[in-house]
């Protein structure tokens, strides 16, 4: 069974290497990289973004 605060630091470990996946990837797109790709690879950025929000926000003890 897995300790509460471990689970907890997990989490917040997996949201901040998503959040830096995500920033990777935004950097990737604005400089010009998989230019064929940029629409979709954008929305892609914008869907993680607010799944993360999400996440980060019901992860937040009341």
């Amino acid at each position: 069974m897995v300790e509460p605060s471990r689970e907890l630091l997990s989490k917040e470990q997996l949201i901040a290497d998503l959040q830096a996946d995500r920033l990777w990837l935004l950097r990737q797109i604005d400089s010009g990289r998989w230019s064929e790709w940029r629409l979709d690879l954008a929305a892609l950025e914008r869907e993680l973004g607010q799944l993360l929000d999400q996440v980060e926000q019901s992860s937040q003890p009341s």
